[in-house]
């Protein structure tokens, strides 16, 4: 019995120290396999190792080292689609403001008020108050109504004017472009004066427009901003035999390139030459026109029948604004209506009256009381749309009333009445209490003659420009409703 138990605990010692060493070696095993898997990227061909193997999650392996690319990556980046913007209405890309004053009347006593110790002239002071006006438009012109003929003639007013040379540098000074020279006393130093005052006028600096050298147009083509506005100046004359003619009732002028003009009882001439005028002008790129137009009966505050007739005939011709003077007085305006083209309509005003002159109250019985002192800066402008058109687009007037200040001295100057700062005009304009008053009744005295004229253009001129910017808004919706 003791042999069988001794036995029996023999064979299970056997057992346990098999268990053991083979526990032992499967550990060693094991702990070697996962030492060379870590260490190791060896593989193995042996079987046991590949059974564990498939026993053991397989781990993801990492790159030993980083790879930068050299290039870059051939596929291009996405891009936004491209925004297509809708085009514009067609707008206003230019504007030309184009001002004018009346008659430069230059009578002795005015002058001789410009006289200095030194034995020269200075026209400074007339132009002291209105020269910010001039100098703000695009384009100034005003009206010559006196010659430059220069030492061989006098120096005097009425009924020869000859004025000193001196004049054309203040005009210059006060911001002018242009000098109207074709009038009534453009001839009063004779044939020999009307050259030298187209050349005097042009040697300072100015254009000149009405009287010309032999050959020369008679218009002028003004580009203004960018836009071409044709210009032309004619005056009425004497003629005794409708062949010769005389400026003032003087000598005949023998040139009959010199100036241009017409005679009340022949007013074809100007139709027929303003016509091919017109034409010319056309032709050569003008967009704009303006006639300037010496004529009409002085001191009278109305036009008559012939500067209607004409002013009409110049509308049907196509001319956009008519600017008259001659009456020393002002005159009224009016929208005219053509009768050739519906669609077009011209602005006149028929005179500016007298921008500077001694033509005083008192002086004469001829001179109505005030409206001889009182004269306007007419101001018109031109709009160009980016399709190339150009229209009239508005008018304006301001006042100007000829102040004569007597207190150290003797000083005539041009005094603008902007209605808009009539709070101001006693400190702008340096203004007694009585100046201004009197100024007050020269502003008065303009406005209740052009005023109605005058609001009549506005309005239709408004009226034209929203109508023209609306059709130009629907062509637009049209255009891009169609694509």
């Amino acid at each position: 019995m003791k042999s069988f138990w001794r036995s029996l605990v023999t064979a299970f010692k056997i057992i346990l120290i098999t268990l053991l060493v083979v526990s032992i070696a499967g550990t060693g095993i094991l702990g070697w396999y996962f030492y060379d898997r870590i260490f190791s990227d060896a593989p193995s061909d042996n079987a046991l190792f590949q059974f564990i193997e498939s026993l053991v999650p397989q781990r993801e392996t990492q790159p030993t080292e980083l790879m930068i690319p050299t290039e870059p990556p051939t596929t291009e980046p996405p891009t936004e689609p491209p925004t297509t913007l809708p085009p514009e209405p067609e707008h206003v890309v230019s504007r030309a403001t184009i001002g004018t004053v009346g008659d430069l009347l230059m009578h002795k006593p005015v002058f001789d008020s410009c006289y200095q110790s030194d034995g020269t002239y200075n026209f400074e002071s007339i132009f002291r108050y209105i020269k910010d006006d001039i100098s703000s438009l695009d384009y100034a012109i005003a009206n010559l109504e006196t010659t430059f003929g220069g030492d061989n003639y006098k120096y005097q007013g009425n009924p020869a004017f000859n004025c000193p040379d001196s004049l054309a540098d203040g005009v210059v000074e006060a911001g002018f472009d242009m000098l109207l020279t074709a009038n009534n006393h453009a001839g009063d130093t004779l044939g020999p004066g009307i050259i030298r005052t187209v050349e005097h006028v042009r040697g300072s600096g100015l254009a000149t427009l009405g009287t010309q050298f032999s050959g020369e147009p008679r218009y002028s083509i003004v580009d203004v901003n960018g836009i071409k506005i044709g210009m032309v100046c004619y005056t009425w004359s004497y003629s005794g035999d409708g062949v010769n003619f005389s400026l003032n009732g003087l000598s005949p002028v023998k040139d009959e390139g010199q100036v241009n003009y017409f005679t009340n009882n022949n007013p074809d001439k100007l139709y027929n030459e303003a016509q091919q005028i017109m034409d010319e002008m056309k032709r050569q790129g003008a967009e704009a026109t303006m006639m300037f137009i010496h004529w009409g009966v002085e001191y009278v505050m109305v036009e008559n029948a012939l500067q209607d007739a004409i002013a009409q005939r110049l509308c049907d011709m196509g001319f956009d604004v008519i600017v008259g003077g001659h009456p020393h007085v002002v005159q009224p305006m009016d929208l005219l209506s053509s009768t050739v083209d519906p669609d077009h309509k011209t602005v006149v005003i028929y005179s500016l009256g007298n921008a500077v002159s001694n033509q005083r109250t008192g002086i004469s019985d001829l001179f109505p009381a005030g409206y001889t002192e009182d004269g306007a800066l007419f101001n018109v402008t031109f709009c160009k749309y980016s399709d190339g058109t150009v229209y009239l687009e508005d008018v304006d007037v301001i006042p100007t009333w000829v102040d004569l200040r007597t207190t150290n001295g003797r000083y005539y100057h041009i005094l603008p009445l902007d209605g808009s700062k009539t709070d101001s005009w006693q400190s702008l304009l340096e203004l007694s209490d009585v100046g201004l008053a009197a100024a007050t009744r020269s502003y008065n005295r303009t406005m209740g003659i052009v005023g109605e004229g005058l609001n009549l253009a506005k309005q239709y001129l408004a009226d034209a420009r929203e109508n023209r910017d609306a059709n130009y808004l629907a062509a637009l919706y049209e255009t891009l409703y169609a694509a």
